[in-house]
């Protein structure tokens, strides 16, 4: 675990990296504003807090964001921490870009895993690199998020299945819970019952996303861990939260111009 960054230095990150998310999309004036504003704080702690990064890359932790259709949230975290440039971070959705509305291995690695958006794949590839780190006996961890409505698909829950039976305690999966229509108890109880560790948290508390992780990582069982992140589709930009229209949306200059002093004001 990183020590070296506080809560309020993570706390002024989620105002860089929204802001960030609200000049791509608006520059581009395409993207996915309500799934990237609500994971923010989970990213954040994960890139800072959590992923183990040795010198030794084939025991560094693996991270595959399923819910490809945040890009832009991943994208600005990448910027925030250097991997690319704010100015990079202004080409998204251009032509020849690298930075395209779904995340492209192609283009991004060491960064990115795996091509994801075509959802309910990333717990099933998540699963082949936790499976592969027990066999050949390395020490990373592989973390994968998703959203809630992607959990339908059939090939989750296969993925599911076989996390829990080859006692893969090396997975950890998110699922970004920003829809308000979801049961979390109820959905908790899924993934118990398929034999999974199952933790409820605020995705937007830095504390409880960061301790949680943690304490699921050190379970002494030897079953697959699952964070159900409760979320606020468009968090942090009032007139977006909750608001279906923003799932993926453009904005003109004067909802851009009121998004920024919003933004401003919450984190003055």
């Amino acid at each position: 675990m990183n020590d070296k960054y506080t809560v309020k230095e993570l706390e002024d990150k989620s105002k860089n990296v929204r802001l960030k998310i609200l000049n791509l999309i608006y520059r581009a004036q395409s993207g996915h504003f309500g799934g990237s504003l609500s994971c923010v704080e989970v990213l954040i702690a994960l890139y800072y807090k959590i992923l183990n990064t040795p010198d030794d890359t084939m025991n560094r932790d693996r991270f595959i964001l399923s819910k490809g259709h945040a890009a832009p949230a991943l994208y600005s975290v990448f910027a925030e921490l250097g991997i690319i440039s704010n100015d990079e971070l202004m080409s998204f959705r251009k032509f020849g870009s690298r930075l395209q509305g779904h995340p492209d291995m192609n283009k991004l690695r060491p960064y990115v895993e795996i091509s994801s958006g075509s959802l309910g794949q990333g717990l099933s590839v998540a699963v082949g690199l936790a499976l592969a780190a027990k066999i050949k006996e390395y020490n990373y961890k592989v973390y994968v998020m998703m959203g809630d409505s992607e959990i339908e698909e059939g090939q989750v829950w296969e993925a599911a299945n076989l996390a829990a039976n080859m006692h893969l305690k090396n997975l950890i999966a998110i699922i970004d819970c920003n829809s308000n229509d979801i049961n979390l108890e109820k959905e908790a109880s899924k993934w118990k019952a398929f034999g999974w560790n199952c933790k409820i948290i605020d995705g937007h508390d830095y504390d409880d996303i960061i301790n949680s992780i943690n304490n699921l990582n050190q379970q002494k069982n030897q079953m697959p861990n699952m964070i159900m992140a409760k979320t606020i589709k468009g968090k942090g930009i009032d007139f977006m939260e909750n608001n279906p229209y923003f799932h993926n949306g453009k904005i003109d200059e004067n909802m851009y111009k009121n998004a920024v002093n919003i933004l401003k004001i919450i984190y003055k």
